[in-house]
């Protein structure tokens, strides 16, 4: 049955591929989660945003993650067939539940989370994900923090970074109650380019820099400066600062500064949910087609902006992904 949904799948988007050990895959590991409106439930998590996009987008994608046996799980396994992900990168779990994270309206267009505790994606197990990453030839290692806040999963994810070369890509998420400085340490240590957004780059600085600095400037030379000393105490090859409205910045470890402003064409915001991750997945991208990096990262920020004029942080409609498709590829 699963696999008869997948293939009808394929028929009504052509953009994914299953990937296999002959071709170069992009590997993602952590969350798949629902977040909870209360009147309704939307599929989501950082890292299943990202593999989402990917495979839309006609990349070779291996998701990593963990659901529980229950409805949730169901839904998520669904979204497996519907984007064409291989279901050997899915675990399911007898006891823990699919993740859950409760979001409260608070007025003004905010919301309230409360990501829920003791959640099958904190189980991940090492042995089948390090299976279904030797199936496949890993092209980059893509990881979050979230998934690490449980000691079974951050060690599953620290048995598939020693057990792989790839580039690793650490979309770094600092979420108060959730994740601790000692994990942003040792998931910075780990990686090879990190992305954050200006919260999060103010984080670091006061951390690791000792210097709160304003990041409403980027072209500060002190701003500069602080995330030098970031690729330097780290031994990043790049840095990248998402700035919302206003672009993007790449900091590279050979002294590279890439701005990148916001995409001319101007969308109407209907929410931010999953600009970050949208970004991620076509930065990624155009690392594996090889397009030159500041292309790459203007594609990314414009995708980034597209996503912003949907409601949700993944399009229920695939047919969303053709343009991008099409101009990029030509298909």
């Amino acid at each position: 049955m699963k696999q008869a949904m997948q293939e009808c799948e394929r028929e009504e988007y052509e953009g994914a591929r299953v990937p296999d050990a002959a071709a170069p895959a992009i590997v993602v590991f952590g969350e798949a989660l629902v977040d909870d409106f209360g009147d309704r439930q939307v599929v989501g998590g950082a890292p299943f945003n990202v593999a989402r996009n990917l495979a839309a987008l006609g990349e070779a994608v291996l998701m990593l993650t963990r659901v529980g046996r229950d409805a949730s799980g169901a839904r998520m396994r669904a979204e497996f067939a519907r984007f064409g992900l291989e279901p050997g990168g899915l675990q399911v779990d007898d006891a823990l539940p699919t993740g859950r994270v409760t979001v409260e309206r608070t007025g003004a267009g905010e919301h309230r989370f409360t990501i829920l505790p003791r959640q099958a994606y904190d189980a991940i197990e090492a042995g089948p994900a390090l299976a279904a990453m030797a199936a496949v030839t890993p092209a980059t290692l893509y990881f979050g923090t979230l998934a690490q806040r449980e000691a079974t999963a951050r060690a599953a994810l620290q048995h598939l970074l020693a057990a792989s070369g790839a580039c690793r890509y650490l979309d770094l998420n600092v979420r108060a109650g959730q994740v601790t400085e000692q994990c942003v340490f040792a998931s910075l240590h780990a990686a090879d380019i990190v992305k954050v957004n200006e919260e999060e780059l103010h984080d670091l600085f006061g951390w690791y820099t000792h210097m709160r600095l304003s990041t409403a400037d980027m072209d500060d030379p002190e701003v500069g400066r602080a995330c030098a000393a970031l690729l330097r105490v780290f031994k990043l090859q790049g840095l990248i600062v998402t700035l919302g409205a206003r672009g993007a910045v790449y900091f590279g470890a050979g002294g590279e500064r890439i701005a990148i402003p916001a995409p001319a064409a101007q969308v109407a915001i209907a929410d931010t949910v999953g600009a970050g991750d949208a970004f991620s997945a076509v930065f990624l991208l155009g690392r594996a087609h090889g397009w030159p990096l500041a292309l790459t990262l203007a594609r990314a920020n414009e995708f980034a902006g597209a996503v912003c004029g949907i409601v949700g942080a993944v399009p229920d409609d695939l047919a969303f992904y053709r343009p991008f498709a099409a101009r990029w590829f030509g298909a």
